[in-house]
């Protein structure tokens, strides 16, 4: 028997006495022995870490998680909420029996915390993507927000948990997560890519000399803030925000709105650095255009075989989350091309046909021995020309320049 919420939550904040690893390290291994982490699936989860040139990403074929369209995850954040529990991020799900179309959550144990003056609550992901992997739900039934209040909160969870990174989905559809119906953050134990990149270029942000800032060597477009007080790094991040919502530069094809809809929001990521706060802010567009009816800064179609939904935030962070369906797919492709097979004639890989020949040119020696890991290496590939598409100011001197005009208009 999974013990009851009032127990676990007395035990929780009694290990956060003595300290907050040994509180998070209980609760953890409580919801794995719970089996609301169920750890034999993600044993079953396909991994492996793909060098390149902004680092080591991580690339994961997740089994348990069913792939989303991108619009149909817009569609659903649209949507006006019916039934009990609301959606999955709800704290009424703690406890639920489930229906045919809501899963069981009879071992779920929410941990309560404050943030900022608001209830929130903590839980572990059942599909733990990266070590620790938690959420951090708003008691409240209301939709994603990108705000000042949303940078205070990531910050306020960093004081109370300083071995945890956490950061925020986007509030809009494309560049957000699959839920936007419900505010949410999503942290844990675990050391990104994006956090190693190194600072490229340093800026200096006027009433703000005592803040260190500057542009993150990434594909993404990434502006780091460090600072010893909260306050003032909250307050900077929503001065960028908020010129960030308005901002246009049509030569580097960014509108902050278009008939109305707003395009212009911020992926936020908060850690500890010793003493020091550390806030990135990763800037994000939404814009779709006719070439590109998914976004203009969203994986681009040809790329749509390997990864279609949304870049969210752990994505952005150097981790990609896979569908299933890449497993058999890769089976069947490696079949096909160590055969001679058209990739082209079989309908379960003829969406990977332009990529089939793209790879026999680039290896013209495939054999039995190197194929597994040339596949890898070159799902990765995709993977970081993908987090290249989503950069609203691309690696280019024009890029660089386009940057720099932005950062400017903060000023």
């Amino acid at each position: 028997l999974v013990p009851r919420p009032s127990q676990v939550i007395h035990k929780f904040w009694t290990l956060y006495e003595q300290s907050p690893q040994r509180a998070t390290d209980f609760y953890y291994d409580l919801s794995k022995a719970a089996d609301y982490i169920r750890t034999y699936r993600i044993a079953r989860d396909i991994k492996w870490q793909v060098q390149t040139g902004d680092g080591v990403l991580d690339i994961t074929i997740n089994r348990a998680k069913p792939e989303k369209d991108p619009k149909a995850i817009a569609a659903a954040g649209r949507m006006r909420a019916n039934g009990y529990p609301k959606c999955l991020l709800c704290r009424e799900n703690e406890g639920y029996s489930g229906r045919l179309d809501h899963p069981a959550r009879q071992n779920l144990r929410l941990i309560p915390i404050r943030l900022c003056g608001e209830r929130w609550y903590m839980q572990y992901s059942p599909y733990v993507y990266y070590n620790e992997h938690c959420i951090v739900l708003n008691e409240a039934h209301v939709p994603m927000k990108i705000n000042r209040s949303a940078f205070e909160k990531l910050l306020e969870f960093v004081t109370l948990f300083p071995h945890y990174f956490i950061g925020s989905n986007a509030d809009l559809p494309i560049v957000g997560g699959s839920i936007l119906s419900h505010e949410h953050f999503q942290g844990g134990r675990y050391e990104f890519a994006m956090a190693r990149a190194p600072i490229e270029k340093k800026i200096f942000f006027k009433d703000y000399e005592d803040v260190e800032a500057g542009i993150v060597r990434w594909p993404l477009s990434v502006i780091r803030l460090k600072s010893e007080e909260k306050k003032r790094l909250a307050a900077l991040a929503d001065r960028i925000l908020c010129c960030w919502r308005g901002y246009t530069d049509v030569q580097a094809h960014i509108f902050a709105q278009t008939d109305g809809e707003a395009h212009n929001t911020i992926t936020p990521i908060a850690r500890r650095c010793g003493k020091l706060f550390e806030l990135d802010l990763v800037l994000r567009n939404n814009r779709t255009t006719k070439e590109h009816p998914y976004g203009l800064f969203h994986p681009h179609e040809e790329y749509h075989h390997i990864k279609k939904e949304n870049i969210g935030l752990i994505e952005v962070m150097g981790l990609a989350v896979l569908p299933a369906r890449l497993e058999r797919e890769m089976a069947l492709l490696r079949d096909a091309l160590l055969c001679g097979r058209d990739v082209a004639a079989d309908p379960n890989i003829c969406s990977h046909a332009r990529w089939a020949g793209e790879l026999k040119e680039k290896y013209p020696h495939m054999d039995a021995q190197n194929i597994d890991g040339i596949l890898r290496q070159e799902i990765g590939v995709v993977f970081a020309a993908v987090l290249e598409q989503c950069g609203v100011f691309k690696r280019s001197p024009e890029g660089r320049d386009a940057f720099d005009r932005f950062i400017r208009e903060v000023l």
